[in-house]
């Protein structure tokens, strides 16, 4: 049997008009936390970063 995918931000089931949401509000919530940087990729600090912000030539090569 397959269970019904349910909204990310309350749990309630999506609603096929608002996927993956339940509604609009659960959509703006989650627009939101975009829009605010509640979601951010994870990146280490250690990670060695150029100074001209661009990657190395040799990184572009399959370009």
């Amino acid at each position: 049997m397959i269970t019904p995918k349910k909204c990310p931000i309350c749990g309630k089931p999506a609603v096929e008009k608002f996927r993956p949401f339940c509604s609009s509000r659960c959509a703006d919530v989650d627009l939101n936390r975009w829009f605010t940087g509640a979601y951010v990729i994870p990146a280490r600090d250690d990670e060695p970063f150029p100074e001209n912000g661009l990657p190395d030539a040799d990184e572009d090569e399959n370009f």
